[in-house]
């Protein structure tokens, strides 16, 4: 019926139109233009609504919202990140402070050059701060230690170093112009030309690749107590038990105390060592007078918490275990003895002045399971390990 309809009254209208020409144009004009309105609203609706499921698309994105509900980190290893995906937005987030003061560190650490006194050559060679760190780690322990006792002993170095700087110490240097020397008197240092020298060829390239790898994995970090840089020393073998500081040095520090080493023993071979010496030579070394044939009178009368000796007497004259230790050249002022004849044989146990960090003692504990931060909070107590950032302004004084 409604068809019929339309029929009928689209009929009786061109009928109608076609009396006049110029009202049938008009109303087919007035279709046509009716006809392209809607084409033009429906075509502005289509690009609303793709606007619309675009901008609902990407919002997450946009806000920082990642779809995918699996890509987390719970899997990931300890200390790792998860890899960034394509479709991951890049982090837009300031440093936070401890970036800002980890990248003020590492520049005003970059920019400080050590003019190191080589003893041998009567010369100074001035290098950066982390390769006169990574000299001395090559000089002052076995590359084939564990690499947490590598990382150790380079923490202490630069600790010594940098407590130097920031106090303005170049005592103990001969000539004017440096800072340190390269000898015992200060840190054993390999000069940077004989570095790759140390070794054999065949061991060159995996060495320094190791020392390498010591250096960027204790990068500016130092030892403190109190926010200060501590007075790192460290020797070879303990006796079992490192020293207390005013034991050897007469002057009490407190994070130099007394703490076991049971790992020396087993691992290091200047644990023990015995020497002989005519009596002639004994007394002479001394300075005590021989008292005809008889055998020198030797007594213990203290010793220290470190199970050193403290106090001896030796043909009525008192010594310190450590002038004794000096005088004779003992490995250690812990010592035993016998005489037969004219001879007397001394037993010393440990290698070193048994202050601070006892070097095998950190390789043991290394190979037990124990990170470099643990074994310098062992040793050396009290402490904190952390990044020299608030020293930056007294070290960029230096650079």
């Amino acid at each position: 019926m409604s068809r019929r309809i339309g029929k009928f009254s689209i009929v009786s209208i061109v009928d109608r139109l076609r009396k006049s020409r110029w009202m049938a144009l008009f109303a087919i004009g007035a279709m046509l233009g009716a006809s392209i309105m809607l084409v033009r609203l429906s075509l502005n609706e289509l690009k609303n609504v793709q606007a619309a499921r675009a901008l609902t698309d990407t919002s997450g994105v946009r806000d920082g919202f990642q779809a995918d509900s699996s890509a987390g980190i719970a899997d990931e290893p300890d200390g790792t990140k998860p890899p960034k995906s394509r479709d991951q937005p890049k982090p837009t987030a300031k440093p936070s402070s401890s970036d800002e003061s980890h990248a003020e560190t590492s520049n005003a650490l970059d920019h400080i050059s050590i003019r190191v006194y080589v003893a041998k050559e009567k010369r100074i060679e001035r290098v950066p701060l982390e390769t006169y760190v990574r000299g001395v780690v090559a000089a002052e322990m076995p590359i084939d230690f564990e690499l947490e006792a590598l990382k150790a002993q380079a923490i202490a170095a630069r600790t010594y170093m940098v407590r130097r700087i920031v106090q303005g110490n170049d005592s103990g240097v001969p000539v004017t112009g440096a800072d340190v020397t390269d000898t015992v008197e200060h840190q054993v240092y390999v000069p940077l030309a004989k570095l790759a020298q140390k070794w054999p060829k065949n061991e060159q390239k995996k060495n320094m690749s190791k020392l390498d790898e010591v250096i960027a994995q204790t990068r500016g970090k130092i030892i403190t107590y109190k926010g200060e840089p501590i007075e790192a020393s460290f020797f070879s073998t303990s006796n079992g038990y490192t020293e207390n500081s005013e034991d050897y040095w007469n002057q009490e520090i407190p994070y130099l105390r007394s703490v076991a080493s049971p790992w020396d023993k087993a691992i290091s071979p200047r644990y023990k060592e015995t020497v002989k010496l005519s009596l002639n030579e004994f007394y002479s070394k001394l300075g005590v007078r021989k008292k005809g044939s008889v055998k020198p009178s030797i007594r213990v009368i203290e010793k220290t918490e470190g199970n050193r000796i403290s106090k001896i007497t030796i043909g009525g004259t008192a010594f310190t275990g450590r002038e004794v230790r000096e005088a004779l050249g003992l490995a250690s002022s812990q010592f035993t003895w016998s005489i037969k004849g004219n001879t007397i044989s001394i037993t010393t146990y440990g290698y070193g002045h048994g202050v601070g960090m006892s070097q095998w003692g950190a390789n043991g504990m290394a190979q037990t399971g124990a990170g470099a931060e643990e074994i310098l909070e062992h040793y050396y107590s009290s402490v904190q390990v952390e990044q020299a950032s608030k020293l930056a302004k007294q070290l960029s004084r230096r650079s």
